[in-house]
């Protein structure tokens, strides 16, 4: 299954473990193919920069610049085409949406529920990580 996650699955997983963990764990384990943009990296580097996730990440003998790598590797990097508005509660969601079309993908992993309340967008399923662990058992990468 082709999966753009969003920045604060990624976050999550890499902070506090659970289901997003899982979901990282099931693209190298080839379960799942992830998929991200420069735009996306950018916005991850950023977020992880903030002193409270910085000093999580070096607790667990990691760094901001080690994580971002390491996600970076993990996940396909596409250069996202522009889609109409999309998420109107919050368009800089719009951008992970474009980067889903872009990979082809078959959802969007988040946990905001403004990107939730979309559902759906040109067929890409717009899910928690909750039921993408859910669809894990029966797709394909």
């Amino acid at each position: 299954m082709r999966v753009v996650l969003d920045t604060n699955v990624v976050v999550s997983a890499l902070i506090w473990g659970g289901k997003p963990f899982a979901l990282l764990q099931a693209a190298v384990d080839g379960e799942l193919l992830l998929f991200t943009s420069p735009v996306l990296l950018a916005e991850l580097h950023e977020v992880l920069s903030r002193g409270h996730l910085a000093a999580r990440l070096e607790n667990r003998r990691s760094s901001v610049e080690r994580a971002l790598a390491s996600y970076a590797r993990l996940a396909v990097s596409v250069t996202r085409l522009t889609v109409p508005r999309v998420v109107q509660d919050d368009p800089d969601y719009d951008h992970i949406i474009a980067a889903a079309v872009t990979a082809k993908a078959g959802c969007v992993v988040s946990g905001d529920r403004h990107l939730l309340a979309v559902q759906a967008y040109a067929g890409i399923r717009i899910v928690s990580p909750d039921e993408a662990m859910a669809m894990i058992g029966t797709a394909a990468p």
